[in-house]
C-alpha cells in the first residue's frame, strides 16, 4: 500500500480500527478460549444483527442498536449459563436465531428500499465512520482498564475458579462482567469482520499464541500482535485487490492458524523421533 493513500481519513480510520480490534481479540479472546465459551460467543454476536435493523428502522446509529442488543443478550446467556450449568445449548441456538430473524424484520418494515448490511454481515474496514471510531476508541480503553484492573481475578477466573470460591469471592460477578466485556467487543469487531465471520478473529490470533507460550501474559501480548497483523495486512491485500476486507482478514489469519498448527505438529513428530 502505498505511503500516499495515508492522506485518506478512510484509511486513517481503517488502520486505527484495525489497531483496536487486535487490542480486543488479544485480551478478551484469551479467555473466551480458555473459558470454552465460543459458541456463547457466536450466538452474543448473531443477536446484534437485530440491533442494526432497529437502528435502522427507528433512525438512530446502528452500532448503538447492536451494543444494546448484545449486552442485553449477553446478560441473558450469562444467566441461563449459571442456572442450567452445562446443556444450554439450544437456547444459545435459539438466542443466536432470534437476534438474525429480528435484523430481518425490523429491515423488511422498513419504508423504501432496504439498507446494505453487508459490512455488518462481512465487516468493511474501509467503511468505519469517525462516530464508529470514536466508539471503538472508548469501548476498548474500557475493556483495557477492566481487565489490567482486576487481572489477578481474572486469571484466577481462568485457571481456578473453585479457589475463588474457596476464597469468597462470587464468581457471578466475573460471569456476567466477562460476557458484557464479550458483547462490547463483538461491537467493535462487527465493523472490522462483521457479524459472521467475529469468532475467526477471536479465536486464530489467541490458538497461534498459545503454540508460541504459556504465560497468559504473554499470550495476550503475542495474541495482539498476530491479530494486528492479520488485520493490517487483510486491509493491505483488500485494498489492493479491491476485495472484501473482513473475509480477507479472516482468511489470512485461518490460514496461517493451520500453517502454524502443522509446524508445531511435525515440531512435535520430530522430538519424538529424536528422543527415540
Amino acid at each position: 500500500m502505498p505511503a500516499t493513500v495515508f492522506q485518506y481519513n478512510f484509511i486513517q480510520h481503517a488502520v486505527l480500527a484495525g489497531i483496536l480490534a487486535s487490542v480486543l481479540c488479544g485480551i478478551i479472546g484469551i479467555i473466551i478460549v480458555e473459558k470454552k465459551l465460543l459458541m456463547m460467543s457466536g450466538g452474543i454476536a448473531h443477536t446484534s444483527y437485530g440491533g442494526v435493523g432497529l437502528g435502522y428502522l427507528l433512525g438512530f446509529e446502528p452500532i448503538i442498536g447492536a451494543l444494546v442488543i448484545c449486552v442485553a443478550a449477553a446478560l441473558g446467556i450469562s444467566y441461563i449459563k449459571r442456572k442450567k450449568g452445562t446443556g444450554f445449548d439450544v437456547e444459545v441456538g435459539l438466542l443466536w436465531s432470534f437476534g438474525m430473524a429480528l435484523g430481518i424484520l425490523f429491515i423488511s418494515l422498513m419504508p423504501g428500499y432496504p439498507p446494505d448490511l453487508s459490512s455488518y454481515l462481512f465487516g468493511n474496514i474501509l467503511s468505519i465512520t469517525k462516530t464508529d471510531l470514536n466508539l471503538m476508541t472508548l469501548m476498548t480503553f474500557l475493556i483495557i482498564f477492566t481487565v489490567i484492573a482486576l487481572f489477578n481475578y481474572w486469571k484466577a477466573y481462568m485457571f481456578d475458579e473453585e479457589f475463588m470460591t474457596v476464597m469468597g469471592i462470587k464468581t457471578a460477578f466475573f460471569d456476567y462482567l466477562l460476557f458484557v466485556l464479550v458483547a462490547v467487543s463483538v461491537v467493535i469487531l462487527i465493523r472490522v469482520v462483521g457479524i459472521i465471520l467475529v469468532l475467526a478473529l477471536f479465536t486464530s490470533p489467541t490458538a497461534i499464541a498459545a503454540l508460541l507460550t504459556r504465560s497468559l501474559k504473554l499470550r495476550m501480548f503475542f495474541s495482539v500482535l498476530i491479530a494486528g497483523l492479520f488485520c493490517l495486512t487483510g486491509l493491505w491485500v483488500s485494498y489492493v485487490l479491491n476485495i472484501a476486507s473482513g473475509a480477507t482478514i479472516v482468511i489470512i489469519s485461518v490460514l496461517v492458524y493451520l500453517i502454524a498448527q502443522i509446524i508445531f505438529i511435525l515440531g512435535l513428530r520430530s522430538k519424538a523421533r529424536n528422543m527415540a
